[in-house]
């Protein structure tokens, strides 16, 4: 969150932002009652119309392959 709203604007919107797909609770309180993070992140984008650049920056990141691991 920090990186698509900066640090100070994602804590306000975690805390206050209601989020009807997850029941109409803060993206906090969702993962306080163990919504999982990825569900939370993705409902968050939707009620923000984040564009997918950002949506996918951590899951688009590829891991450096270990080396002499041979590609199956």
């Amino acid at each position: 969150m920090d990186h698509a709203f900066g640090r100070a604007y994602a804590r306000s919107l975690a805390a206050d932002l209601v989020l009807g797909a997850l029941g109409s609770v803060s993206a906090a309180e969702a993962l306080e009652r163990g919504t999982p993070p990825r569900q939370v992140w993705d409902a968050l984008c939707d009620a923000m119309e984040v564009d997918d650049a950002v949506r996918w920056h951590y899951r688009d990141a590829r891991k450096p392959k270990k080396p002499g691991r041979a590609a199956r």
